[in-house]
């Protein structure tokens, strides 16, 4: 009997000219989502992710402690992740939940103060992590750049407060009842 031989040789017209973009492709379109990275060209944009890092979590794992100093900006990649606060009584209350295609940490990127609440993977979780220093040295090389990053940052944190002020003014509304002249 004739033995069989293989040869591996690759040909261009075999590749599968149809498979899901690479992974850089997939955070380089998740960064053009958020508004502090939305107006970045390719070339700015492939730096800025060289500087961020990837880290995967197991379900129930916590990304931060309510406390830990806030270094970093977090983007989900795939998965879910729960912020929660643990007030005095020591009741946890969710505040939000964040999956594929969002991010949470942004004031870190401002302030770096100390995380106001905790964050847990609630399945297996794959996040893209932009930590303030090296953000901070980018911006350092491109100051232009930098201000747009950060009047980006602002835009983000002013949205989610004038959110919060309506959550706020809405629920102050269904317990004390319209304000009546």
């Amino acid at each position: 009997m004739k033995q069989k031989t293989i040869i591996n040789q690759r040909s261009s017209f075999w590749a599968n000219l149809f498979k899901r973009p690479t992974e850089m492709s997939e955070l380089k379109n998740l960064l053009k989502s958020i508004p502090a990275f939305e107006n970045l060209n390719s070339k700015y944009l492939n730096m800025l992710i060289k500087i961020t890092h990837n880290r995967n979590y197991e379900e129930n794992e916590f990304v931060f402690y309510q406390g830990d100093p806030g270094m970093c900006l977090y983007i989900v990649r795939s998965g879910k992740v729960v912020i929660s606060y643990l007030n005095d009584n020591n009741t946890e209350i969710n505040l939000a939940n964040y999956e594929t295609g969002d991010f949470f940490g942004e004031l870190a990127l401002i302030d770096g103060e100390t995380r106001a609440a905790s964050a847990y993977a609630t399945e297996k979780t794959n996040l893209t992590i932009l930590f303030k220093p090296d953000l901070d040295e980018f911006i350092k090389k491109f100051p232009t750049k930098g201000i747009e990053i950060q009047q980006g940052i602002m835009k983000i944190i002013t949205t989610r407060l004038r959110n919060l002020y309506n959550e706020y003014f809405e629920l102050s509304k269904k317990l004390f009842g319209e304000n009546k002249k």
